[in-house]
């Protein structure tokens, strides 16, 4: 599919800031307030481009889903107030609902809890045609776990395997993981929403203020704000073991929520012209049957 400039921009803007590569990976690279020199000033020619992107991603979702071989997942992970609600809502604006599934996992019930890590996110894996999206997944076994050790107890592993070695084994487990639905025509790709901490603290104020937005604000959010640094460690360390070629990691500056809607969709973009979408081509052997069919239609 040849896309116009407009999407082609779109989708470039996302290369920066893929890591296919964790092992030099470091965070404080990443400036949470960048915007790639657009500006506020610019936010119109923004817009504009993100509505060229969103059209693009609904012609490359309609040839994702005729074809039917391929099947893609988004994944997203953030900062609470980040924007992973309002990137999933801009972006796929344009989708057929049809072709798309979204998945927000919370906290794990007690069946989850009495299942290995990946078995929730597993089921709600997107078939074959489908863009899947998780509004988190299975790498807050390596977020929020490690920051809250008493998480982990609450899973009651064998203590044998609770070890030093249990986040580097998950790490491990999650690539090969990945690397197995690469391999079954899933393609993967990840999203860090990366929002400071000021502009985090802003949008909290703006939820308290406006109440419109009461609804969203939840005080256990803003106590996560007291681990702070053991979360961007964490962050850091899974970028970096788990970032691949076949899934690799957008880390997204999203202190802007229009630039961050804006990468989001070229890296999607990006990836859906990768797999070489085409509306399926009719057999030979059928032709004449739709021919036929033509005729006695427009013979009524």
């Amino acid at each position: 599919m040849k896309l116009d400039a407009s999407a082609r921009k779109a989708r470039d803007l996302a290369a920066p800031y893929r890591v296919s590569d964790g092992a030099a990976f470091r965070l404080k690279d990443v400036d949470p307030d960048d915007t790639a020199g657009l500006g506020n000033s610019q936010k119109p020619l923004a817009k504009e481009l993100l509505a060229a992107g969103v059209a693009a991603l609904s012609d490359l979702q309609d040839r994702l889903y005729a074809q039917d071989t391929w099947a893609v997942l988004l994944i997203i992970q953030a900062m609470d107030a980040a924007g992973k609600d309002g990137v999933i809502k801009h972006v796929m604006s344009g989708i057929n609902p049809q072709g798309c599934q979204v998945y927000s996992f919370k906290t794990p019930s007690s069946e989850e809890l009495d299942h290995d890590y990946l078995w929730r996110c597993q089921k709600c894996l997107p078939e074959r045609g489908r863009i899947g999206i998780f509004n988190r997944s299975y790498y807050e076994e390596v977020l929020v776990v490690r920051v809250h050790p008493e998480f982990l107890a609450r899973q009651r592993l064998p203590q044998a395997l609770v070890s030093g070695q249990l986040w580097k084994d998950r790490y491990e487990d999650i690539r090969h993981f990945e690397r197995y639905l690469g391999r079954n025509g899933i393609a993967v790709r990840k999203f860090f929403l990366h929002v400071s901490p000021e502009e985090q603290r802003q949008r909290f104020l703006e939820r308290l203020e406006n109440p419109e937005k009461n609804w969203k604000f939840s005080a256990a959010d803003a106590q996560e704000r007291e681990h702070w640094p053991a979360y961007m460690e964490a962050y850091e360390d899974m970028i970096r073991h788990t970032a691949t070629d076949v899934a690799p990691w957008y880390v997204v500056p999203a202190d802007h929520k229009w630039f961050t809607r804006l990468v989001v969709a070229g890296a999607v973009i990006d990836t859906l012209c990768s797999l070489d979408l085409k509306f399926p081509i009719v057999p030979p052997e059928r032709t004449a049957e739709l021919a036929a069919a033509r005729t006695a239609l427009l013979n009524e």
